[in-house]
């Protein structure tokens, strides 16, 4: 049960938040957009992210005294990442010292430029009998002078003497965090990558990312190894039933295809693996549990609890990726079983729940994640949708690859886009899919409940004699060899009618409407490539004005690039689980009675 939030107030700023009991002061302000000065990550050692609590709980902790001078802890100043949210609360924010750099990221947001990984150069004083300090007592001390704080395992520990000596100790040090991941002999702050990967079941894309600009050096994509063992996940978790060698396989496979992905990055920007000192990953439930050779078994069967759905932090030599030796693979939380840390890391791009605007983000395929709310209030779902979406049990259906009809248009005569151009249809895609559907009906050829008319139905429509008849089932013909059957209608209804009943479930909950929605968000590559009008003609989604229904493409990979570039961003996504409701829609008789609600297709007025 999600805990009764606390409201706080920013003051000059005028600026009021309401967070779940526990957030610091610093996190509920990042919440809103409201930058407050630190460089230690929010770990309570640099002492610049001070406020004064004006009113509510203002316990002084260790590390208030420790950074802080008795006279302004007695006049209420505290460390805001050190101030636990207990109670309603008001405190006041200095002005900031230096104005944060921040980068635009592909959804229009702009994100302060704050990563994780930290580069700092010293020239640090040589040991001598007077000063007979070790190498890393000599290193923690300048970082502790910075305002970091420092951890260093025994691997990098081993590099420190030649380092130091050879360098004539002017030696850059790398953190991630405060894992002390690297010691590099001269000043390399200029250069400090970082790489964001989408974890499809599908595709996998990865972007290498200048942790100093914010920019992305280059970004690629490509299909998922593990397309072999199935197309879906139940297909990949029913092959790691086989054993831990079939896991193996399945782990093996994608973390191939991450360091196919990263050698071509890198041979592109000349990057080296030494230069990158972090991966952030996404991707879903069942996915994440394959990266890191964790069975996946009883994700298929109720009650689909899995090994873990908390962010993780691993470093890279245990996941095998090639990064620097000593680098740190993040992941992100999930929200549910079936709504991975790909839907929270596009919850985290587009802002829902951030906002006081009431908007709803899809996830349209396979499995049609839901989320819907304001900062108010936020719920999350995942509805099965099936393959429809994805081409598959579609007759003539296929990947949106060369060849594929991916949009159709349909008045007196037919016109179609075909992936590749001037080149023959070969199937049809998801998107042609909806298209279709959604043209067939405003054309009359189908009816509201889902049935392909006869020729005998439209005597004067000058496309009757497209419809056909294919082994004694009725059948619409696009093109030559490429038709759509009455079961697949059925096929993309039951998918459609899936998603469509999540949404009104969760609008059910919070006693909302689609006249109360500001934005209809579509996420995914498919999401990317959907016809919003025609979405809307099929009931896909609500019944809101095109123009507030907008495709936000590859919102997971936008969400973890910034989760690379900023930390501040990062520990918002830590903590959306304990501000989104999960709602399981498995056994809910408000689900099933929805789904006869919407199966069937929006009554049209046909044009002819």
């Amino acid at each position: 049960m999600i805990a009764r939030k606390l409201e706080v107030t920013y003051l000059p700023y005028d600026r009021t938040t309401r967070v779940p009991p526990g957030t610091t002061l610093f996190s509920a302000a990042h919440w809103i957009g409201l930058p407050i000065d630190s460089t230690c990550g929010g770990r309570g050692t640099c002492g610049k992210c001070k406020v004064r609590v004006i009113n509510g709980r203002r316990d002084a902790e260790t590390a208030d005294h420790r950074q802080l001078r008795p006279s302004e802890i007695e006049d209420g100043w505290r460390l805001s990442c050190q101030t636990h949210i207990h109670e309603d609360m008001t405190c006041e924010v200095p002005a900031l010292l230096r104005v944060p750099k921040a980068a635009t990221m592909g959804l229009g947001r702009l994100v302060i430029l704050d990563p994780n990984v930290r580069k700092v150069y010293f020239e640090l004083a040589e040991p001598s009998m007077e000063d007979q300090r070790s190498d890393i007592a000599r290193l923690k001390d300048a970082l502790t002078a910075e305002g970091h704080d420092m951890i260093a395992g025994v691997a990098v520990l081993r590099t420190l003497p030649p380092v130091f000596r050879e360098a004539g100790f002017r030696v850059t040090a790398v953190l991630a965090g405060e894992n002390l991941v690297a010691v590099e002999p001269g000043d390399t702050t200029g250069d400090c990558y970082g790489v964001a990967f989408d974890v499809g079941t599908t595709t996998l894309v990865g972007t290498l990312m200048n942790l100093r600009t914010g920019m992305a050096a280059s970004v690629l994509s490509t299909l998922n190894g593990q397309a072999p063992f199935g197309a879906d996940v139940i297909s990949r978790i029913s092959h790691g039933m086989n054993g831990p060698e079939a896991i193996r396989e399945l782990q093996d496979a994608v973390v191939t295809t991450m360091n196919s992905v990263l050698d071509d990055l890198y041979r592109e920007t000349g990057v080296t693996p030494q230069q990158t000192y972090e991966a952030v990953v996404v991707g879903n439930v069942t996915m994440l549990h394959l990266l890191l050779g964790v069975d996946p078994t009883p994700l298929s069967m109720s009650p689909f609890t899995p090994a873990f759905m908390d962010q993780l932090n691993v470093e890279a030599r245990e996941v095998g990726l090639h990064i620097h030796p000593h680098g740190y693979v993040q992941t992100l939380p999930a929200l549910g079983a079936y709504v991975g840390a790909d839907i929270v890391a596009g919850v985290l791009a587009t802002g829902v729940v951030r906002e006081d605007r009431l908007r709803v983000f899809v996830d349209v395929g396979t499995n049609g994640e839901i989320v819907l709310g304001s900062a108010q209030r936020a719920l999350a779902t995942a509805a099965p949708a099936g393959p429809a979406f994805e081409g598959s049990q579609i007759r003539c259906g296929m990947r949106a690859t060369v060849g594929a009809i991916e949009g159709v248009t349909i008045s007196d005569v037919i016109e179609l886009q075909i992936i590749g151009g001037d080149v023959p249809a070969q199937g049809i895609c998801g998107s042609g899919l909806v298209d279709a559907v959604a043209q067939l009906l405003l054309a009359g050829l189908l009816d509201h409940s889902g049935r392909l008319r006869l020729r005998e139905d439209v005597p004067n429509h000058p496309l009757r004699d497209r419809l056909i008849d294919v082994d004694g089932v009725r059948a619409f013909l696009l093109a030559d060899g490429v038709y759509l059957t009455q079961k697949d209608i059925r096929e993309l209804q039951f998918a459609k009618g899936s998603i469509a009943a999540g949404i009104k479930v969760l609008m059910d909950i919070l006693g909302v409407g689609p006249q109360d929605l500001d934005q209809v968000l579509l996420g995914g590559s498919f999401g990317s490539y959907l016809n919003p009008e025609s979405a809307k003609i099929i009931g896909l989604v609500p019944a809101v004005d095109v123009d507030r229904i907008i495709a936000v493409g590859n919102s997971a990979g936008e969400g973890a690039k910034i989760a690379l570039l900023s930390y501040r961003e990062r520990q918002v996504a830590f903590e959306l689980p304990s501000r989104i409701e999960y709602v399981e829609l498995s056994g809910r008789p408000d689900f099933n009675d929805s789904f006869i609600g919407v199966l069937g297709f929006p009554q049209l007025a046909p044009v002819r």
